[in-house]
């Protein structure tokens, strides 16, 4: 999954290695003080999570990898 937008990493949910569902809430963004929820669109397995919180992400960057 990667970013939609530029966006300040506030809170991670998840860790590598975890099984998550479909419409779990993966990580919360923030931009623009507005907070923006990443949801899982798939169940599976964390296989790599690409951010910590504090990060800026910029629009296309990879925030997680499920498999």
């Amino acid at each position: 999954m990667r970013a939609d937008m530029v966006a300040n990493v506030m809170e991670i949910y998840v860790t590598e290695g975890a099984n998550i569902n479909a419409g779990d809430t993966i990580v919360l963004l923030e931009s623009m003080k507005m907070e923006i929820p990443v949801i899982a669109e798939q169940a599976g397995k964390v296989s790599r999570l690409a951010v910590s919180v504090g990060d800026v992400v910029q629009e296309g960057d990879l925030i997680i990898s499920i498999d």
